[in-house]
Formats: C-alpha cells, sequence, structure tokens
C-alpha cells in the first residue's frame, strides 16, 4: 500500500466559476502559478465552455496561454465537447477532463441533455484527444445524491463510471456534487464501482455541504482510494446544484493527510498563502478550518 496521495487541485475551475464576479485574467494565472509553487502535482487550471452560460470561463484561453508552466505539474482543462476540445487544444492543452452524471434530471439541468445524448458528445472527444496524444479525465456527478432526484444508488453510480473507464478515461472522478454522502454509503459506492474499475484509477471528490466531506475521505482511503479532488480555500460548489456548498478546502485535507503519515508533497504554508490571495482578491473569507486556526494561533 502507498503512502502517497495524489491530489488534484480544482479551485482555479470547479471553485471560481461559482463566483459571481468576474475575477481578472491575470489574478487566475497568478493563483494557478501560486499553486503551482506549493508542490501539487495537478491543477485544473479553466474549462472550454460555453462563456454565456459560465462567464468565468470566458478567458479559458488567455488563462492557459498565460500561466508559466512547471514540467512537474499537469494543468488540465474541463471540455463539454468536441469544440472545447478542439479549443482547448489550440490554446496548448496536454490534459482535458470530461463530464457525465450519474443523475438523468441533473444531466437534463445542466448539459441540456440526455444521460445518453452526453456520450454521444464524448465519444468523439476522446477519439480526437486520443489522436492528438492527450490525456482525458472522467468526471460523474451526483454520485451519493441529486438535488432533483434524491438519493442516487451505487449501482447507477458505478454504470456511468465503467463506460467512462471503458469509453477511454485514464482516471474516474467520483463527485458528491451537492455533498450528502456518508462513509457507509461512500464505502458501498466504491465497492459498486471497484467490480467495473480498477481502484487504482478512481479518484474521490466530495463537496463539504454536510461537513463529512473530510470522513468520506478517510472513508475511501480505507478503502484505497490516493487520488482526491479539493478545492484550495473550500472555493466553489455547483451553480447547477441548488444548495451544495464548496469542494472541501485543499489546506483540511492535506493537513489531515500528513497527520495520518501520508505524503502529499505539498507545502502547506504556500497552499494557506494562495488561498489567502485569492480570497482576498474576492473580498471574502476562507472555508478552510485549518487556514482560519493557524490565523488565530
Amino acid at each position: 500500500m502507498t503512502d502517497s496521495i495524489k491530489i488534484v487541485e480544482v479551485g482555479p475551475r470547479d471553485g471560481l466559476q461559482n463566483e459571481s464576479a468576474i475575477v481578472p485574467t491575470h489574478v487566475k494565472i497568478e493563483l494557478i502559478e501560486r499553486l503551482a509553487e506549493t508542490g501539487l502535482q495537478s491543477i485544473e487550471a479553466t474549462a472550454f465552455v460555453s462563456a454565456k452560460r459560465i462567464p468565468q470561463m470566458a478567458d479559458c484561453g488567455a488563462v492557459l496561454h498565460g500561466i508559466h508552466r512547471l514540467p512537474t505539474v499537469s494543468y488540465p482543462v474541463l471540455v463539454p465537447n468536441l469544440q472545447g476540445l478542439e479549443a482547448a487544444l489550440a490554446a496548448g492543452a496536454s490534459e482535458v477532463a470530461i463530464f457525465a452524471s450519474a443523475s438523468e434530471t441533473f444531466s437534463q439541468k445542466n448539459i441540456h441533455c440526455s444521460i445518453e445524448e452526453s456520450f454521444d458528445r464524448f465519444l468523439p472527444v476522446l477519439a480526437a484527444a486520443k489522436q492528438a496524444g492527450v490525456r482525458v479525465r472522467g468526471y460523474v456527478s451526483c454520485v451519493l445524491g441529486c438535488p432533483y432526484e434524491g438519493t442516487v444508488t451505487a449501482s447507477a453510480a458505478a454504470k456511468i463510471a465503467r463506460r467512462l473507464f471503458e469509453s477511454g478515461c485514464y482516471e474516474v472522478s467520483l463527485g458528491d456534487t451537492i455533498g450528502v454522502g456518508t462513509p457507509a454509503r461512500t464505502q458501498e459506492l466504491l465497492a459498486a464501482v471497484s467490480q467495473q474499475i480498477p481502484v487504482a484509477q478512481l479518484a474521490g471528490h466530495f463537496h463539504d455541504t454536510c461537513g463529512q466531506a473530510l470522513v468520506n475521505i478517510y472513508a475511501s482511503l480505507d478503502f484505497g482510494i490516493r487520488v482526491f479532488d479539493a478545492s484550495v480555500s473550500g472555493l466553489g460548489g455547483c451553480p447547477y446544484a441548488p444548495g451544495a456548498s464548496g469542494n472541501i478546502a485543499t489546506e483540511d485535507l492535506v493537513d489531515m493527510l500528513e497527520g495520518m503519515g501520508f505524503k502529499t508533497g505539498v507545502d502547506l504554508s504556500k497552499l494557506i498563502a494562495a488561498g489567502e490571495f485569492i480570497r482576498k482578491h474576492l473580498g471574502n473569507e476562507t472555508q478552510s478550518r485549518v487556514a482560519l486556526a493557524r490565523r488565530h494561533a
């Protein structure tokens, strides 16, 4: 069993997309570069999506072009379709992510198509990405609950995860989009998904709506998961999931993992400083308990 954990930092994309005030391009670039200096291995930089639907991501090309890339860091970007992939490739993307939902209603309201139609969009993306030598990561949203349908069964989530993996995604991130999961349900989910996909190709993406993200991650660790998504200072949420709070704060995740003896390779002090940088610009408070505790220590 490895004692190393990979953290995929999603703050610059999943975090900032939920902010109503447009963050200047140079601030996004500085945030990404500050995060890269912490030792994080993967930073989701932006999303090549409709600027009309998500105005915060309108400068996606400029952001990806503008960052100074470290050779030890990957900078994946989200793409919803072939058009998004083509724009991402033109901007120099070397890794992309696609997303599907385990809930039919969420799929309809989020990306305005059925689950089946979403896969029709993904297949050309995967084929083109393979031809371009670009890796594709898959996300499954609403794996433990949906804001419209309620509880989502483990078998439903496992089915979507398997389709993404078999379609060519090198890794599948399981997203508790509205943060309603518990440790028992998380392990039930992982038991179902791991029958379809090797545990080494799975990641966890937990929101902290009910304060359960860290314990769900703990339960996932016990199951063998060694990749987790997190957002600096707890930025974000989901604009299509009413009432969903932000992702688990990367600072809190690093603090817990290091305290358990796992290696993250992340400098916590630099990470806290990156969180303070973006929160100062946004004019709101960090959601990281560790950052707040250190501030008042």
